[in-house]
């Protein structure tokens, strides 16, 4: 059993700070979007397309540095691009219609999302125990959704099924996005992922803007405080972007999930203490719902994360095995192929080894069969 200090580790420590960093940046993109919504400004594409722009910039940038093709292929990123954007633009979209709490609740539905993909297209195995928290985590989903209903005015929107039903297909395409994003970081890189994903974000975000916000971007008065948001969504989510793939090589997808869990505590605080609103009790269950369901699915992980590793040491071994008796094998071929006759080096070749331990015992029942006739 792991003791506390074995716990407490350097490494540990650095996953809990970057993942409360993280968490708390998607709770800051959250409340730049309903402050914006309470402001009537509706450009839910126009929100993102800097953040697409600045990971096209920075990361455009590597890449061109390092000279290096494209791994995988450049129209492999349209449909991811495409997905994102779009994802991006419902999510934030919802916020016209329901409440911040409900946004971040009910954005917890990718996660069943991404398993059921997963399971599909990666043909990844899920054991009972993942499943029952993804049972729970969308028993909780399905409070928040009643919820919303049953409070009606005090739910923070105009709409709160409505912007409930948005987050819910926004979590679907974000499942889609991070699959997609999954496998091609496998067969491609990171840092091309990321300047890919936000050039062709970038161009389908600005072809959007032209023609779904062209009207509504005149109709803003270009404050500081209309401008602030804006900017902070986008600032909080190129840092989360790129802050992600570090947390997932230190730390792995478990503490990942853990952390984020953690920014509906933070959007419940911002809107007890910031914004002075009530929240309705279910909020509370539904809350405790899905930390059930997520803490039950992210269970686990760590063993089993050791029982790959064992199996990987596993493949090693046998690998080195291999290894050894191929260069065994090989240098038996060479000992049989100089004295044998011309023609019967082939069958030492496919033998190797087995063929001399053979002729050993088949001379020793040749030398016990003929003392035997002479007895």
């Amino acid at each position: 059993m792991m003791n506390f200090k074995e716990f407490w580790t350097k490494k540990t420590l650095i996953g809990l700070g970057l993942g409360q960093v993280l968490s708390l940046l998607i709770t800051a993109t959250g409340f730049a979007s309903n402050d914006l919504a309470k402001r009537g400004i509706n450009a839910p594409t126009s929100q993102s397309f800097l953040n697409y722009v600045l990971l096209a910039i920075v990361y455009g940038g590597i890449m061109l540095h390092r000279k290096k093709p494209l791994k995988a292929k450049w129209y492999y990123y349209l449909p991811l691009g495409l997905v994102d954007v779009e994802a991006n633009f419902i999510v934030v979209k919802a916020y016209q219609y329901t409440s911040l709490t409900s946004v971040m609740l009910l954005d917890c539905w990718s996660i069943p999302s991404v398993m059921v993909l997963t399971w599909i297209f990666l043909k990844t195995k899920y054991r009972f125990k993942k499943v029952f928290g993804v049972i729970v985590c969308v028993a909780g989903l399905v409070i928040v959704v009643f919820s919303d209903v049953h409070a009606g005015d005090r739910a923070g929107g105009s709409n709160p099924l409505k912007g409930d039903m948005l987050v819910i297909a926004g979590s679907t395409l974000y499942a889609v996005s991070n699959v997609s994003e999954e496998f091609l970081v496998k067969n491609a890189d990171r840092v091309e992922l990321m300047a890919m994903l936000g050039f062709i974000g970038a161009i389908i975000s600005a072809i959007q803007i032209s023609i779904l916000e062209r009207s509504e971007l005149r109709s803003i008065h270009w404050t500081a405080g209309a401008a602030f948001p804006f900017v902070g969504f986008s600032l909080a989510m190129f840092l989360f972007y790129s802050l992600v793939p570090i947390l997932l090589k230190t730390n792995g997808s478990t503490m990942l999930n853990l952390s984020l869990l953690t920014s509906d505590m933070w959007s419940v605080l911002i809107r007890i203490f910031a914004d002075k609103e009530k929240v309705d009790w279910m909020y509370y269950v539904a809350f405790a719902a899905v930390t059930v369901g997520l803490v039950i699915y992210s269970g686990g992980d760590k063993e089993e994360d050791q029982q790959r590793a064992d199996v990987a040491d596993e493949d090693a071994e046998r690998g080195k095995r291999f290894d050894e008796e191929a260069g065994l094998g090989s240098r038996n071929r060479v000992i049989v192929a100089g004295s044998s006759k011309t023609g019967e080096s082939s069958k030492h070749d496919v033998a190797g080894t087995s063929v001399a331990e053979r002729e050993d015992l088949e001379n020793k029942n040749l030398e016990k069969d003929e003392q035997g006739k002479k007895s």
